[in-house]
């Protein structure tokens, strides 16, 4: 326990809310999804606004104890750091957490490739005569390089500042490894605003309802995902500059941005494929 003198490698946790309190978020979160896309309740209830058709109130209720959870959870794993808890044992824990969890991130990613290659490459069998080619017909794709190319090239040069930070840190240059996490900072951003415009400027919608059609929903799902993992990204990478500038990691204790630069790189290679096969081959 932290502050205990203990005689094995082993850090046992002291007893946190954290568990608890992220469960109640996500499953607050989990009905304020279905209330906002199914109604929960009638229009004239009193929780309407939280949880009716089309109200976000549930959502953000949820949502925020997450990030909240979030928060207080890893403060407290950075806290336990700077006790002395992260034995050499615990801290190969922690580096198997980050794999495991990046390798569930591949498998959610392959099953929107997976979805994607079915409806391009088996097209010719649907039943819908507009479905019968691929990309359908009527639909006006992005031309790979314009927009594209250029978020492909700021998530190439964001890997290289981010391995320039680490690379910095290791060798204890701090100015270094601040300037290259503030410049990865700044290309993440930078691509979230090319994607943004991307998305105002496409010629296909993601429902049916709107006119869209397989295509622009698994486009949008699958470059919408990765969006969001970009912006996760991002905010992971903007903290750790915040503690590197708050003079916190040193050169032998940086798991945190080795994590984040794990992550980072996971999201570019998952754009390279992105960039292949959905926007230069199926367009």
């Amino acid at each position: 326990m932290s502050g205990h003198a203990v005689k094995h490698d082993y850090h046992l946790v002291d007893p946190s809310p954290w568990p608890f309190v992220g469960s109640l978020g996500a499953f607050l979160l989990a009905v304020g999804a279905v209330g906002n896309m199914k109604g929960l309740v009638e229009a004239e209830h009193t929780l309407n606004f939280m949880y009716g058709a089309g109200q976000f109130g549930g959502l953000y209720l949820g949502f925020g104890i997450v990030i909240l959870t979030m928060i207080g959870w890893w403060a407290d794993v950075i806290k336990e750091s700077h006790a002395g808890d992260h034995t050499p044992v615990v801290d190969l824990g922690l580096r198997y957490g980050m794999i495991l969890f990046i390798a569930s991130e591949v498998m959610f990613f392959v099953a929107w490739f997976w979805s994607y290659f079915e409806y391009a490459i088996f097209y010719d069998v649907r039943l819908d005569p507009a479905l019968a080619v691929w990309p359908p017909a009527g639909v006006e794709t992005f031309d790979p390089w314009h927009i594209p190319l250029m978020n492909t090239l700021v998530l190439l040069l964001s890997g290289t500042t981010v391995t320039w930070a680490h690379h910095a840190l290791q060798h204890g240059d701090r100015k270094g490894a601040k300037m290259g996490l503030l410049f990865t900072v700044l290309l993440g951003m930078l691509f979230t605003t090319l994607q943004i415009v991307e998305y105002q400027e496409a010629e296909f919608a993601f429902s049916m309802a709107d006119g869209g059609n397989l295509y622009g929903s698994t486009f949008f799902m699958a470059t919408g995902f990765h969006g969001a993992h970009v912006l996760i990204g991002t905010i992971f990478l903007a903290v750790c500059l915040i503690r590197l500038m708050a003079g916190q990691m040193t050169p032998k204790k940086h798991f945190g941005l080795e994590a984040a630069a794990w992550y980072w790189h996971f999201v570019d290679v998952v754009w390279l494929f992105l960039f292949t096969f959905v926007y230069v081959i199926y367009q």
